[in-house]
């Protein structure tokens, strides 16, 4: 039995819950999401285009092969989710107010992707290019950034974070005056306000 993929368009899916749910092989095109429960579903082999979420939950959310084109997320909880695993040619999205802790996003082209105001405890950017990307006002804590191209990203008023200039690249990547610390950790200086 051949799978046949089901399409969606210019729709709004509010207050749905598809927690522990599979829901595969499916074509969202400029759909609105408000207030959706994936939590711990299955979303594989799905292409979202220009689409919104709006206080969804993600959490441990499988989305192997899903494809993302400019796709927004909003005061959304996204815990424990495995980017790495999206389509890489359907890759844009960017983040408002969301909490991303635990979220896997090792090798990903993340390109001028935006992360303001969001939580983003213990995500692991290693190997991932964030060439102008927006960390501004993100909890940073725990976050690993290994061999990461940081330039250009802007980190000001980012919270908690510690990255070693050493081991990324990280030309006119942006900081508060404040935040030396968090690249100084490894010298374990004692640095005063």
């Amino acid at each position: 039995m051949e799978n046949k993929t089901i399409y969606h368009e210019n729709k709004e899916f509010k207050s749905i819950d598809y927690s522990e749910k599979t829901l595969r092989d499916r074509e969202f095109a400029k759909c609105t999401f408000i207030s959706c429960n994936f939590t711990n579903s299955d979303l594989r082999d799905n292409n979202f285009d220009d689409c919104v979420f709006e206080n969804c939950n993600f959490s441990m959310t499988l989305i192997g092969n899903v494809g993302l084109s400019n796709v927004v997320f909003s005061n959304c909880k996204i815990l424990g989710v495995d980017f790495s695993k999206c389509s890489k040619f359907m890759f844009s999205f960017n983040f408002d107010n969301c909490m991303l802790d635990y979220s896997i996003f090792f090798g990903s082209k993340l390109k001028g992707t935006s992360f303001v105001k969001c939580s983003l405890r213990e995500v692991d950017f290693s190997e991932s290019n964030l060439t102008s990307a927006n960390f501004q006002d993100a909890d940073l804590t725990g976050t690993r950034f290994s061999n990461t191209v940081l330039e250009k990203t802007d980190f000001r008023n980012a919270r908690n974070f510690s990255i070693d200039p050493e081991f990324n690249k990280m030309k006119n990547a942006k900081f508060s005056a404040h935040q030396l610390d968090g690249l100084l950790h490894k010298y374990k200086l004692d640095i005063e306000n």
